[in-house]
């Protein structure tokens, strides 16, 4: 997961207005990483306008629409730390979003160790409040 996600595609402290503006700004550091091209973005909203992409314990997996792939040049992710969260609908609040683009199938496999790792929520609080891009890094190359 090294070069998938990079300090350069955290951002801590985020505030947003609406899920909207949350993935947008996921989608900007995918694209400011270089993994996607700008109508990417697009695809992102129109796939959380299909149904949700929140997963629960305070995490969102923006991602864009099997059509959007087209709009990929390399597997990475990004990361939002939204400290008072979220609301993407029903009560449901994220605090961490992860925004992931992937060339063919490469981005199940990143998909599923996310899910695997999120599906403990005190790694979610953990990612919630951390106070460094390092430590969220470290977090997600399996060092506590």
């Amino acid at each position: 997961m090294n070069e998938i996600l990079t300090l350069e595609k955290i951002k801590l402290n985020v505030q947003v207005s609406d899920k909207w503006e949350a993935i947008r700004k996921t989608g900007e550091l995918l694209l400011e990483g270089g993994h996607i091209q700008e109508s990417y973005i697009v695809q992102m909203i129109e796939r959380e306008k299909l149904s949700t992409t929140y997963m629960g314990n305070g995490l969102a997996i923006p991602h864009g629409t099997n059509e959007a792939k087209k709009y990929v040049s390399s597997t990475g992710i990004s990361l939002l730390q939204v400290p008072a969260g979220v609301d993407f609908g029903d009560g449901n609040i994220a605090y961490i979003l992860v925004g992931i683009a992937g060339v063919g199938d490469e981005h199940l496999e990143v998909l599923s160790q996310i899910a695997i790792f999120c599906s403990d929520e005190e790694n979610v609080k953990r990612l919630a409040h951390a106070n460094t891009k390092e430590e969220i890094l470290k977090m997600f190359q399996g060092g506590n």
